[in-house]
Protein backbone atom coordinates (compact mmCIF):
# COMPACT_ATOMS: atom_id res chain seq x y z
CA UNK A 1 0.00 0.00 0.00
CA UNK A 2 1.50 3.14 -0.99
CA UNK A 3 1.69 6.50 1.54
CA UNK A 4 -0.76 8.45 -0.57
CA UNK A 5 -3.30 5.10 -0.24
CA UNK A 6 -2.61 5.44 4.03
CA UNK A 7 -3.54 9.50 3.88
CA UNK A 8 -6.57 8.99 2.01
CA UNK A 9 -7.90 6.57 4.93
CA UNK A 10 -6.64 8.39 8.22
CA UNK A 11 -8.99 10.72 10.11
CA UNK A 12 -8.00 13.93 9.90
CA UNK A 13 -8.80 17.09 12.62
CA UNK A 14 -9.04 20.24 10.42
CA UNK A 15 -6.72 22.98 12.04
CA UNK A 16 -6.94 26.14 9.78
CA UNK A 17 -8.11 27.31 6.43
CA UNK A 18 -5.41 28.57 3.64
CA UNK A 19 -6.85 32.19 3.09
CA UNK A 20 -4.55 33.80 0.90
CA UNK A 21 -0.79 34.40 0.08
CA UNK A 22 1.11 36.52 2.40
CA UNK A 23 4.60 38.30 1.95
CA UNK A 24 7.66 37.49 -0.39
CA UNK A 25 8.62 34.32 0.93
CA UNK A 26 5.37 31.99 0.38
CA UNK A 27 3.60 31.87 3.40
CA UNK A 28 0.23 31.80 4.18
CA UNK A 29 -2.30 33.61 6.18
CA UNK A 30 -5.39 31.03 7.47
CA UNK A 31 -8.32 31.00 9.33
CA UNK A 32 -7.66 28.97 12.74
CA UNK A 33 -10.31 26.41 13.28
CA UNK A 34 -9.25 25.45 16.36
CA UNK A 35 -9.36 26.61 20.22
CA UNK A 36 -5.83 25.66 20.83
CA UNK A 37 -4.02 28.08 18.17
CA UNK A 38 -0.66 27.02 20.13
CA UNK A 39 -0.81 23.68 18.89
CA UNK A 40 1.33 24.98 15.71
CA UNK A 41 4.05 25.85 17.53
CA UNK A 42 6.33 23.17 17.61
CA UNK A 43 4.36 21.08 14.63
CA UNK A 44 6.00 19.30 11.87
CA UNK A 45 3.50 18.58 9.68
CA UNK A 46 -0.05 19.21 8.48
CA UNK A 47 -2.16 17.32 5.92
CA UNK A 48 -3.18 19.75 2.77
CA UNK A 49 -7.38 18.72 2.07
CA UNK A 50 -8.12 20.44 -1.04
CA UNK A 51 -11.18 21.70 -2.04
CA UNK A 52 -12.15 18.33 -4.25
CA UNK A 53 -10.71 15.90 -1.48
CA UNK A 54 -7.34 15.82 -2.61
CA UNK A 55 -4.55 14.98 0.18
CA UNK A 56 -0.91 16.41 0.71
CA UNK A 57 1.46 16.09 3.19
CA UNK A 58 2.85 19.88 3.72
CA UNK A 59 6.00 19.77 6.34
CA UNK A 60 5.47 23.09 8.59
CA UNK A 61 8.73 25.42 8.93
CA UNK A 62 7.22 28.17 11.04
CA UNK A 63 4.21 29.50 12.29
CA UNK A 64 3.01 32.41 14.26
CA UNK A 65 -0.15 34.49 15.60
CA UNK A 66 -1.15 37.86 13.56
CA UNK A 67 -4.18 38.96 14.69
CA UNK A 68 -6.91 36.41 14.91
CA UNK A 69 -4.98 34.54 12.25
CA UNK A 70 -1.93 32.11 12.20
CA UNK A 71 0.44 32.75 9.34
CA UNK A 72 2.50 29.48 8.39
CA UNK A 73 5.67 28.92 6.63
CA UNK A 74 5.10 25.32 4.68
CA UNK A 75 8.38 23.87 2.90
CA UNK A 76 8.69 24.10 -0.83
CA UNK A 77 6.33 27.41 -1.12
CA UNK A 78 8.68 30.30 -1.40
CA UNK A 79 7.07 32.67 -3.39
CA UNK A 80 3.62 34.22 -3.05
CA UNK A 81 2.75 32.34 -6.51
CA UNK A 82 3.30 28.93 -5.51
CA UNK A 83 1.41 29.45 -2.17
CA UNK A 84 -1.41 31.00 -3.88
CA UNK A 85 -2.01 27.04 -5.04
CA UNK A 86 -3.22 26.41 -1.25
CA UNK A 87 -5.79 29.19 -0.56
CA UNK A 88 -9.06 27.60 0.00
CA UNK A 89 -7.25 24.43 1.42
CA UNK A 90 -8.29 22.78 4.87
CA UNK A 91 -4.95 21.87 6.68
CA UNK A 92 -5.53 19.21 9.16
CA UNK A 93 -3.78 16.49 11.46
CA UNK A 94 -4.46 12.93 12.01
CA UNK A 95 -7.20 12.34 14.91
CA UNK A 96 -4.60 10.71 16.87
CA UNK A 97 -2.76 13.69 17.21
CA UNK A 98 -5.93 16.32 18.22
CA UNK A 99 -5.30 18.31 21.10
CA UNK A 100 -7.05 16.28 24.54
CA UNK A 101 -9.38 17.92 25.76
CA UNK A 102 -10.81 17.50 29.63
CA UNK A 103 -13.20 14.86 31.36
CA UNK A 104 -16.79 15.70 29.68
CA UNK A 105 -15.52 17.65 26.58
CA UNK A 106 -16.08 16.96 23.07
CA UNK A 107 -15.26 18.10 19.83
CA UNK A 108 -17.84 18.76 17.41
CA UNK A 109 -16.46 15.84 14.77
CA UNK A 110 -16.78 13.73 17.66
CA UNK A 111 -20.54 14.18 18.22
CA UNK A 112 -21.44 15.12 14.83
CA UNK A 113 -22.65 10.98 13.39
CA UNK A 114 -23.89 9.93 16.99
CA UNK A 115 -26.96 8.32 17.53
CA UNK A 116 -29.49 10.36 20.09
CA UNK A 117 -31.92 8.47 21.84
CA UNK A 118 -34.14 9.01 25.38
CA UNK A 119 -33.48 7.61 28.62
CA UNK A 120 -36.52 5.13 27.89
CA UNK A 121 -34.39 3.88 24.11
CA UNK A 122 -36.58 5.90 21.86
CA UNK A 123 -34.86 6.91 18.84
CA UNK A 124 -34.57 10.71 18.66
CA UNK A 125 -32.48 10.77 15.02
CA UNK A 126 -28.17 11.69 14.47
CA UNK A 127 -26.32 15.06 15.27
CA UNK A 128 -25.84 16.36 11.81
CA UNK A 129 -23.99 19.76 13.13
CA UNK A 130 -23.14 21.35 16.13
CA UNK A 131 -24.29 25.24 16.58
CA UNK A 132 -22.80 27.46 18.24
CA UNK A 133 -24.84 30.29 19.19
CA UNK A 134 -22.44 32.21 21.53
CA UNK A 135 -25.19 30.87 24.24
CA UNK A 136 -24.50 28.88 27.65
CA UNK A 137 -24.17 25.81 25.53
CA UNK A 138 -23.84 24.79 22.05
CA UNK A 139 -27.33 23.47 20.22
CA UNK A 140 -27.14 20.34 18.63
CA UNK A 141 -28.85 19.81 15.50
CA UNK A 142 -30.36 16.47 15.19
CA UNK A 143 -31.95 14.80 12.23
CA UNK A 144 -34.55 12.23 12.34
CA UNK A 145 -35.59 9.24 9.54
CA UNK A 146 -38.45 11.52 8.16
CA UNK A 147 -35.50 14.56 7.94
CA UNK A 148 -36.84 16.68 10.50
CA UNK A 149 -34.77 18.26 12.19
CA UNK A 150 -34.85 19.18 16.25
CA UNK A 151 -32.67 21.45 17.86
CA UNK A 152 -31.09 20.03 21.51
CA UNK A 153 -28.75 21.95 23.92
CA UNK A 154 -25.50 20.63 24.32
CA UNK A 155 -26.72 20.64 28.38
CA UNK A 156 -25.43 18.31 31.39
CA UNK A 157 -29.42 18.36 32.71
CA UNK A 158 -30.21 16.88 29.32
CA UNK A 159 -27.77 15.08 27.23
CA UNK A 160 -27.09 13.02 30.32
CA UNK A 161 -25.03 10.61 28.47
CA UNK A 162 -22.26 10.80 26.02
CA UNK A 163 -20.52 7.90 24.40
CA UNK A 164 -18.00 9.27 21.48
CA UNK A 165 -16.38 6.11 21.21
CA UNK A 166 -20.24 3.82 20.76
CA UNK A 167 -21.24 7.30 19.07
CA UNK A 168 -24.37 7.34 20.81
CA UNK A 169 -26.07 10.27 23.21
CA UNK A 170 -28.69 9.69 25.40
CA UNK A 171 -30.77 12.68 26.77
CA UNK A 172 -33.51 13.26 28.95
CA UNK A 173 -35.10 16.69 27.53
CA UNK A 174 -37.74 18.72 29.01
CA UNK A 175 -41.54 17.70 27.62
CA UNK A 176 -42.29 19.27 24.66
CA UNK A 177 -38.28 20.27 23.31
CA UNK A 178 -38.63 17.32 20.58
CA UNK A 179 -41.04 16.37 18.18
CA UNK A 180 -41.10 12.74 18.80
Amino acid sequence: MSGADDLAKVELVAVARVAKPRGVKGEVACDLLTDFPERFDGLEELIAVFPGGRRERLTLEGSWLHGDRVVLKLEGFDSPEASAALVGCELAVPESEAVELEEGEFYDWQLEGCRVETLEGKEVGTVREVLHTGGEAPVLIIRDEAARENLVPLAESICVEIDVDAKLIRVDPPDELLEL
